[in-house]
This record gives structure tokens, C-alpha cells and sequence, in this order.
């Protein structure tokens, strides 16, 4: 390892702080982070040794000052990227930028842009290309065992809970502050789709809406807040009682979601946050408007075709299904088993990659490890070819979940005929 690699930290977050705790464990240094909110400020400080000279509320004050750090993470909130991702690549740090890259389709491109003329190490955090569990799936599939990919089925399973989290009661619910749900959580599917096909989509269709998450579906006697609902106790599923406190869907586990809603984890702090915070408003009673299922139609540059399925409504959530049909073979995994045939020797094999040493360990299926040890060879390299989540790779998956939701708002097929744009604007 390169002698004293030294990583700074913008948004000090669940996402920051899982990214420096990795750095962190990796040996490299933690030595600069900006962070708005006092509390997480004062906790990653305490928790990487940063020197309080280099510790800010505004990553501005950061960028003003020589270089910190030979590399950076951008944890922002997504609407937040762009402008931190530019000055960074313009002072000459190697960039990490959490998923999606940015909201609209003109920053993702300024971001790719820059990235490319910067000559830094840049990467976007699509953490599934770097699991031992997609990473088996590309080997199966380019090994040819399927032969010719005729049509990939793929889903995304958020999750009940999770849905009523993230994007009902949460972050990224709106698109006011956030961008579109294709982008702001299947931007990862986009990505995975091409990464296992290596193939480039021309046209792509998209359905879906907000079907359930609203007003009219609120029950009658609902009082608006979880906890003086009468529902809450055991007959609604989205009760943030049970998310949050009874940790129902978590089987226990008190840490994430209920970090997010207080930086108290006392029952009392909890259930204060609930009282008065957002995360105790009643599912029904947000002002949410992203999907909560959406399903993408795609043709791909040789005739393929692919089709993928976001739903809030599955009882896991964190999970992915995957089934290619090929003109040999077919290959089907769920996140933890895959399965393949051999169609002319009838041939079956099972592949559990819950056995892969440390997969459960780094958060993603091992997906944060391993995008942040990948990181950290690249830098030490100078060889931006040892990430596969590179500036024009990233944007071409971004691109394509634009065009599904421009698909989905105006009911058309949009054509993609080239993605790869940098450096054309």
C-alpha cells in the first residue's frame, strides 16, 4: 500500500461513515471531512482521529484550502453531488461519488466530463459490480455457458419496510430533493443490467406510478401519526412502531433504519422521533411522489432483449433476482444461490456465494469492500482500468434510467442510438 494515503470524507452520513470505516480498516488515513450536522461532525471525528483543523461544516471551506487528502468521498445527498464532484476533480483529488452520480442527465454528464479532463482516478459507487455475487454471475455468463443472451429477466426487491423508509417517509421520497426512483435506487440495476450483458440498449420503454403511498389509501380511522394510530399495534404494516421501535422487519437488529431517524437510540429517543419527526408520519399522510413499482423494457444493440422490475411490495427488501436465457444455457440467481443448465447435456450446478469468505461482513453482499479495496489499488496504480464503475461507464446506465423514466412520464419508447456522450457537451 502506498505509505500514507490519506481519504477525506464530505457528508458524514450512513453512507460516509460506512465508507470511511472501510477506508479506515484498509489502513489508509482518514485526515479531512465536512459535515453540516454537528452531531454526526463530532462523531466521525471522534471515531477516525481527524485533527479538528480539519474538520468542517462546509466542504467549501475544505476546497478553498491546498489538498487535504489524495482522495475523496462524496456522501452528499444526491441532489448535492455535482457541485463538490467538479471543484474536487478541479483541485486534483481522486474521486469516489456515492450512487446515483446526480439528478438530472446535464450534471451527470458535466460530472463525466470533468472526470475525464481532470485525468484523476474517478469512480461512482455501483458497489453490486464489486460482489462476489454478480462478479460469479458476469465469469458464468462470459464463460458462455448460456451461449448467446436472448432476453434477461431482473428485479429489484426494495422491500415493504424499506419502501415505507427510504421513499415514503424518508430522503428520497420526492423529487424536489431527490431524483426519480429509477435513478435514485435501480440506478444500480441500469448498471448491472449492462455490466452482465457488456451489451448497449437503442430503445427502452417504462410503466409505473405511485399506486399505494398516498391519501385516498389512508384508512379512515388513521390519526395521521403513528403513534396515536389505533392501526398501529399489529394490524398495518407500515406502522413505524413496529419498524422502528419493535424492529419487526430488522429481526431485532437496533441499529439502521433507527440511526437514521434519531442520534438518540434510547427507547426515549426513539420514540421522541416519532412523536415529532417525519419518520413517524403516517405512510398515507406523506408528501411522497416517487413510484413504488415501476417495471423497464429494453432492446439491446444485437436484438436482446431485457426487462426489469422494481417493487416496493416483496416481505425482503436489499435483494436481487436475476434469470438469463440463452441460446445454451440458462443461469438464475437470487442474491446468494445461482443456478445454471446446460441445455444439450442437461447438466445442473448450484453455486452458493453465502460461502464467499467475508461477503457478509462489508454491507452490499461484500459490494463496499470490494469497490473500496479496488479504490484504493487504483489510486496507488494510477490505473483508473482497475475500477469497472468509471466516469463514462457510470453515465451510461444513468443515461439509460433517464430515458425510462422520460419513458414512463410521456409514454413513449425512447431511442438510445449512443450513451457514451462525454465530452460531447
Amino acid at each position: 500500500m502506498k505509505k500514507n494515503l490519506k481519504i477525506a470524507i464530505i457528508g458524514a452520513g450512513c453512507r460516509g461513515n460506512a465508507y470511511a470505516s472501510l477506508f479506515h480498516k484498509a489502513g489508509t488515513s482518514i485526515s479531512a471531512m465536512a459535515e453540516p450536522r454537528l452531531f454526526q461532525r463530532n462523531s466521525a471525528a471522534q471515531s477516525f482521529n481527524i485533527d479538528k483543523t480539519h474538520i468542517f461544516s462546509d466542504w467549501r471551506e475544505m476546497a478553498s484550502l491546498p489538498k487535504l487528502a489524495d482522495a475523496v468521498v462524496i456522501a452528499t445527498q444526491d441532489n448535492m453531488h455535482t457541485e463538490p464532484a467538479l471543484e474536487f476533480l478541479r483541485k486534483g483529488y481522486h474521486v469516489l461519488l456515492e450512487k446515483p452520480m446526480a439528478p438530472s442527465p446535464e450534471e451527470c454528464i458535466s460530472i463525466c466530463n470533468a472526470a475525464k479532463k481532470s485525468g484523476s482516478i474517478f469512480a461512482v459507487c455501483h458497489v453490486l459490480r464489486y460482489t462476489p455475487y454478480f462478479r460469479k454471475l458476469k465469469e458464468l455468463i462470459d464463460s458462455g455457458l448460456a451461449g448467446e443472451i436472448i432476453t434477461l429477466r431482473h428485479i429489484e426487491r426494495v422491500g415493504y419496510w424499506h419502501q415505507a423508509h427510504a421513499f415514503v417517509r424518508g430522503n428520497w421520497r420526492n423529487t424536489s430533493s431527490a431524483a426519480p426512483m429509477i435513478i435514485a435506487k435501480s440506478c444500480h440495476d441500469m448498471d448491472i443490467i449492462l455490466y452482465l450483458t457488456g451489451k448497449k440498449c437503442r430503445r427502452v420503454s417504462s410503466f409505473g406510478s405511485l399506486m399505494h403511498f398516498k391519501r385516498e389509501n389512508m384508512p379512515a380511522s388513521s390519526s395521521g401519526r403513528c403513534m396515536s394510530c389505533p392501526l398501529a399495534e399489529g394490524q398495518c404494516p407500515y406502522s413505524a412502531k413496529e419498524i422502528y421501535l419493535n424492529s419487526r422487519a430488522l429481526k431485532g437488529k437496533f441499529g439502521w433504519p433507527v440511526d437514521i431517524i434519531t442520534n438518540d437510540l434510547s427507547i426515549e429517543g426513539v420514540k421522541k422521533a416519532l412523536l415529532d419527526g417525519p419518520y413517524g408520519n403516517c405512510v398515507y399522510n406523506c408528501d411522497n411522489n416517487v413510484v413504488d413499482h415501476q417495471v423497464v423494457n429494453m432492446e439491446f444493440d444485437n436484438g436482446m432483449t431485457s426487462s426489469f422490475t422494481m417493487t416496493a411490495f416483496t416481505p425482503d427488501g436489499l435483494s436481487r433476482e436475476t434469470e438469463i436465457m440463452g441460446s445454451k444455457g440458462y443461469i438464475k440467481g437470487d442474491s446468494n444461490l445461482i443456478t445454471t443448465v446446460d441445455f444439450a447435456s442437461g447438466k445442473k450446478q448450484l453455486f452458493d456465494i453465502t460461502r464467499t469468505e467475508g461477503l457478509l461482513d462489508d454491507g452490499h453482499g461484500g459490494g463496499d469492500n470490494g469497490i473500496v479495496k479496488d479504490f484504493i489499488s487504483a489510486v496507488e496504480n494510477e490505473d483508473q482500468s482497475m475500477l469497472s464503475s468509471g466516469p463514462e461507464i457510470s453515465l451510461e446506465g444513468h443515461l439509460l434510467g433517464f430515458a425510462a423514466e422520460k419513458s414512463r412520464i410521456n409514454g413513449s419508447v425512447e431511442q438510445l442510438a449512443s450513451l457514451n456522450v462525454c465530452h460531447q457537451s
